[in-house]
């Protein structure tokens, strides 16, 4: 590869000042050129060495992230249609290249081996983990099948991506279909500023033959859309019920009729899956989804479910009728609708809290809670982290870099922190990901570098750069993934971090560190004024307390309702038969809403997580990651919050298991070390307010 090409470098972190989209085809070609003789090597080295297999795919692993991951990267921070457009061009043998390594039969072969002579080659856990994961993921891809059953797999397969693709379009498709447009300006009487100003530029971005005319947040017209960030403010804002009642009424029946419908799609993608499994050896996709997760079976899913379930329906129901008494002192006639639940809850939480994000703002400069976040690190963990600006290259002038030290002030690990937004070519959100995974080979070591992408508010002038709560919480939540990116001890890249961790057990050291949000001495010594110095006032943090726990049995309802019905759908369902997938969803809700569904309502047709994405049996891993994060915090609370030496020595407990050994070691065995037994719904409903502190239920 030409030496000049900032794509060539394989060591030191990757020139991200330097790369253009003019470098990336010359270096993919070559990229791939290095990695198919790799594989060539792993394919062809002599059977029953772990080296001579693994180290050529180490080096393709190696390639990859010197030159397509800072692509991607890239692709996600700074944006650019030429960049779009080569990394569009170079996917496809990117994919073919991810394909010829996953159904590599002389590979499979040659990982089977290795595993049959596992204990004369003298593996360790982490390497017995890497085969274990290599072979199952081969197989869950048919190639252990015959050769006709191959074909019939590979047929599914590939009907089975159409499907799912056409139902996201479908949605995507529908949801733009339909909008919804207001003139009368008495309608948007109650509206917030950030949705009138989002409803206006819509309608500006539409609208046909104008002749010159230009909405305005003040005046209109307005138009509203089914988008997550228009149809929920609307629904919590707007006074008209008639609205509120078209606009939820499209958005249940979103892509559920027409020439988007994609009823037909549900049923034969479950038919699918369910011949899938049938090829493969797996009772249910469930069996097949949980092979590859934490929880063990659908029965320990289920038990989850009902321990949650038991402790918030009753609450839920509480919360209705508390809703609906609220809305008629207010005076609303009748029973409250579907449509009326988000309009008058939001209504009740203003009155019963009384504070704004934007109240909050100003006690939130990202420095105070950067110091805040960094300080509670080294309380926890030990960890120092040292600002290095300057000292690496970076796509944007916003960025910063940050060494992690050790308590021996060792360097161990570093990352970039991307904190503002730039819409013009940044994506949303927020997200960590690895830019080098930790690996200890006899030729070097590799240290941890993870990326902390955010979108906050920049600085303007002499106002900082000021945090909504919420992005505070997001902001320690990236960090917790980050954490255990690069505390990682694990020599082997592959199990090492995040790298390898079940789908259900990687959220837990991000959601574990949102809980610190909430402990007083942690928030109030990042939660300053800006301007007065002044800290944040005491029935100010109480609120933000009682916040967290408003309505939370029914949000709980709602996840539950929605991981139920997946479970259902992917284990005794029976797609053959004569029950309808929405008479299953209807079956789920009887036993998990307050509120009966709207007759109407068509909910599955849009369901992309898990008809379209990867949560198909899966979708119950929020609930599952927030059991392990409640519950490994509570182990803290339980030795006492304030006991620096306590909470120090289970800080280092944390740090030894959980952020350290990565994906070496099943989930559950890494969650036992830490706590000493399985971990327990009951902090997760204490934390929900749905436990009393002796534990009985609230309802």
């Amino acid at each position: 590869m030409a030496s000049n090409n900032p794509l060539s470098r394989r060591t030191g972190l990757p020139a991200f000042d330097e790369i253009k989209a003019d470098h990336v085809r010359v270096a993919v070609t070559e990229m791939l050129e290095s990695a198919n003789d790799c594989l060539d090597q792993a394919t062809s080295s002599a059977t029953g060495d772990w080296d001579a297999v693994m180290t050529p795919l180490g080096k393709i692993d190696l390639l990859f992230e010197y030159v397509w991951s800072p692509i991607s990267h890239l692709l996600s921070v700074a944006n650019s249609d030429e960049l779009r457009e080569v990394h569009e061009a170079c996917l496809p043998d990117i994919v073919q290249f991810g394909l010829k390594m996953g159904q590599n039969k002389p590979l499979y072969d040659r990982f089977k081996i290795l595993q049959d002579q596992a204990e004369q080659l003298g593996l360790d856990g982490g390497q017995k983990r890497i085969l274990e994961s290599h072979i199952l993921s081969a197989e869950q891809s048919g190639i252990a099948l015959s050769e006709d059953d191959q074909a019939t797999f590979n047929e599914l397969s590939e009907r089975m991506s159409q499907l799912t693709t056409d139902f996201s379009n479908n949605v995507l498709d529908a949801t733009n279909a339909w909008s919804l447009e207001i003139t009368d300006t008495n309608a948007a009487q109650g509206w917030p500023t950030s949705l009138r100003r989002m409803a206006a530029a819509a309608w500006n971005a539409s609208a046909e033959d104008q002749q010159g005319k230009q909405a305005t947040a003040e005046d209109g017209p307005w138009k509203i859309t089914l988008e997550a960030p228009s149809f929920g403010p609307f629904m919590e804002h707007c006074q008209d019920a008639s609205l509120r009642e078209q606009v939820y009424l499209a958005y249940v029946t979103r892509a559920s009729s027409g020439e988007h419908d994609n009823s037909g799609l549900i049923s034969e993608i479950l038919k699918l899956r369910k011949q899938k499994c049938d090829l493969l050896g797996y009772e249910s996709y469930a069996a097949l989804s949980l092979s590859r997760k934490m929880a063990p079976n659908a029965a320990a899913v289920h038990e989850m479910f009902d321990q949650l379930l038991a402790a918030s329906f009753e609450v839920g129901k509480q919360e209705l009728q508390d809703l609906s008494e609220f809305a008629r002192q207010a005076g609303h006639e009748g029973d409250l609708k579907h449509w009326d639940v988000s309009f008058w809850a939001e209504r009740m939480r203003e009155a019963k809290y009384a504070f704004t994000d934007e109240e909050l703002r100003p006690y939130f400069s990202l420095e105070k809670v950067m110091d805040g976040l960094f300080s509670l690190c080294h309380r926890l963990f030990g960890i120092t982290i040292q600002c290095a600006d300057g000292q690496a290259p970076v796509w944007h002038e916003d960025v910063r870099y940050f060494h992690v030290l050790n308590e021996d002030d060792k360097h161990v690990a570093g990352f970039y922190l991307d904190p503002f937004s730039r819409p013009e070519n940044k994506r949303g959100g927020a997200w960590m990901n690895d830019c080098i995974g930790r690996s200890v080979t006899a030729d070097e070591t590799r240290l941890p570098v993870a990326h902390l992408i955010c979108n906050g508010t920049p600085p303007v002038g002499d106002v900082p750069s000021l945090m909504t709560f919420r992005e505070v919480e997001t902001l320690f939540h990236e960090f917790g993934h980050g954490l255990q990116h690069m505390l990682t001890t694990v020599d082997h890249r592959d199990v090492a971090g995040i790298s390898g961790v079940e789908w259900d057990a990687v959220e837990l050291p991000s959601q574990f560190m949102e809980n610190w949000c909430y402990h007083k001495p942690t928030l109030m010594g990042m939660a300053v004024h800006y301007e007065t110095g002044e800290v944040l006032p005491d029935d100010l943090y109480e609120k933000i307390c009682q916040a967290r726990t408003y309505r939370a049995a029914s949000g709980m309802l709602r996840q539950i309702q929605f991981g139920m019905t997946d479970m259902l759908l992917h284990s005794t369902f029976d797609a053959h038969g004569s029950q309808t997938a929405f008479a299953a969803f209807e079956e789920v809700a009887a036993k998990t809403s307050p509120m009966p569904p709207h007759p109407q309502n068509r909910f599955l047709c849009a369901f992309q997580h898990i008809f379209a994405g990867g949560y198909a049996a899966g979708y119950y891993s929020y609930k599952w990651a927030e059991v392990l994060s409640a519950d490994a915090f509570a182990a803290f609370e339980e030795a006492g919050l304030d006991n620096t030496t306590a909470v120090k020595e289970i800080g280092q407990r944390f740090r030894d298991t959980v952020l350290s050994l990565g994906g070496s070691r099943h989930p559950m065995d890494v969650y036992r070390e830490f706590r000493g037994r399985n971990p327990d719904t009951e902090a997760l409903l204490r934390h929900n307010g749905l436990l009393s502190a002796d534990g009985t239920t609230t309802a």
